[in-house]
């Protein structure tokens, strides 16, 4: 079969690049292709089934249509400073257009208009000096809060409009490899095959395959030459407290993004995915490995008593280091081993004094753990000491910001880590060194996170209309 486009991944950076292809030239064949389901078939049985995973394959949070992330909670970051490196690839002013017109989509597939962080200056202000004083420093940054239930309607809305379109999405489906033909020292990409051995021929494949696809796409790289650099990795825990704890910033940033320096290793670690009355998720990705994440519902019905968030320590490696995605599956791994499968909790009194969490001393608690099947255990056992460290010492220097972080009851769950791929070497319309073969989004090390991930295919799908308006559909 051959097509215009090939677009490998339906998460927003895959359905924000179909939907931009469509708009501005609706004639092109555009074949999207996933490895998860539909998005009216993403139905996690854990929810109806006592709060235990049942190990559907492949996991309907980590893939299908909307990707990993829209599922979690459904923040949309309103600057360029959060989200990933747009603005070092495009510059600061183009990154935040095309934020502001991803952001516009969003709203006419039924955003709500609300933005958090814009109207309490003297709230912010007074955070912003505990933050000072503590050594954080708050990253400001507008929020628009989709929620997990409100997040499904707008891409289910979204879906629809680009089956409407003419779009084809191949759903349950995987590519196992990437097709090129080389021409002495010169390669261009022809299409892709699948895991069903189907091949699917077209001039210009845009990789958007997301974190559950980045182990992937790292292997095609080397398999294909493709250049690349060492990625980030950020590994850490999901912390739950009570909403009471959290609510001054809840109330007033919605998500207080707090980026610290460790004193004993000067080692960065921030706060992400703030959940306020939300629930703490396992998330499963290939070969059954289980990490944690975090989910908030827009309406009251869903609400719980605690609000959660991670807390990500980033270290960069230099030579020879260049499996960052394999270095956090192998701590994940080794969670996973410890706990049947499952998500380890650990109270902080217990984190610092070095001894195992037990279900006796959890149930003397005000705080009631929302991820039901979560095993009490020791994350001592999991992470290496320099992180327990970082961990520990930000955990105190949160609770200058707002106390009641570093209680005894306040609960650790690990592992979190966020699959960052090796970052690819992009030019500025985000072309590989293979001629025709587009990289985006997170599981290209570009974006982490929803909004830049949806501002980057809109950005490489107008790179590829004014491509094919000069060198036409067939090169």
């Amino acid at each position: 079969m051959k097509t215009d486009v090939i677009i490998i991944g339906a998460g927003p950076g895959g359905a924000f690049a179909a939907y931009e292809l469509k708009e501005k030239s609706p004639d092109l064949n555009i074949l999207v292709i996933e490895k998860g389901r539909s998005i009216e078939k993403r139905i996690c049985p854990k929810r109806t089934n006592g709060g235990v995973c049942v190990g559907c394959k492949p996991c309907s949070i980590t893939t299908g249509f909307s990707g990993a992330g829209a599922f979690s909670d459904g923040k949309l970051s309103l600057s360029p400073d959060v989200g990933g490196t747009l603005p070092d690839i495009l510059g600061y002013d183009k990154a935040s257009e095309l934020i502001k017109e991803s952001d516009s989509i969003y709203l006419k597939f039924g955003a709500d208009e609300k933005v958090w962080g814009i109207d309490k200056e003297k709230e912010i202000r007074e955070i912003r000096t505990k933050a000072i004083q503590a050594n954080l420093k708050l990253v400001e940054c507008p929020i628009r809060h989709l929620g997990t239930e409100k997040g499904y309607i707008i891409y289910a809305a979204l879906q629809k409009h680009l089956l409407d379109a003419g779009v084809q999405i191949l759903f349950n489906t995987s590519v196992a490899d990437i097709l090129i033909d080389s021409e002495g020292e010169s390669q261009r990409v022809t299409g892709v095959v699948t895991d069903k051995g189907e091949r699917f021929h077209a001039d210009r494949v845009i990789a958007a395959v997301g974190r559950e696809g980045a182990d992937w796409l790292n292997g095609q790289c080397e398999k294909l030459g493709i250049d690349s650099m060492p990625g980030t990795v950020d590994i850490g825990v999901r912390v739950e407290v009570r909403d009471e704890i959290m609510q001054f910033l809840n109330d007033n940033l919605y998500e207080a993004k707090l980026v610290y320096h460790t004193p004993t290793f000067d080692d960065k670690v921030r706060t992400f995915c703030t959940n306020p009355h939300g629930e703490v998720a396992s998330e499963y990705y290939e070969n059954n490995l289980a990490v944690v994440n975090g989910h908030a519902y827009a309406g009251h019905q869903y609400r719980t008593h605690n609000t959660n968030f991670a807390l990500l320590v980033s270290k960069n490696f230099t030579k020879p280091f260049r499996t960052p995605i394999e270095y956090g599956r192998k701590i994940a791994e080794l969670s996973n081993m410890l706990c049947g499968n499952k998500i380890i909790v650990q109270t902080f009194g217990d984190f610092k004094r070095g001894r195992r969490s037990t279900e006796e001393r959890m149930c003397r608690n005000n705080l009631i753990p929302t991820l039901k099947d979560a095993v009490p255990g020791d994350l001592s056992l999991v992470f290496p000491h320099r992180i327990m460290v970082d961990l520990e010492e930000m955990i105190y220097a949160l609770d200058k910001v707002t106390p009641g972080i570093a209680s005894d009851e306040t609960l650790l769950y690990g592992v979190e880590v966020k699959f960052y791929s090796n970052r690819l070497v992009v030019n500025k319309e985000f072309q590989t060194s293979i001629s025709g073969l587009y990289a985006i989004g997170d599981g290209a090390g570009i974006t982490r996170g929803l909004q830049q991930a949806s501002a980057n295919g809109l950005c490489v799908a107008r790179a590829i209309i004014d491509d094919i308006k000069e060198h036409g559909s067939e090169n």
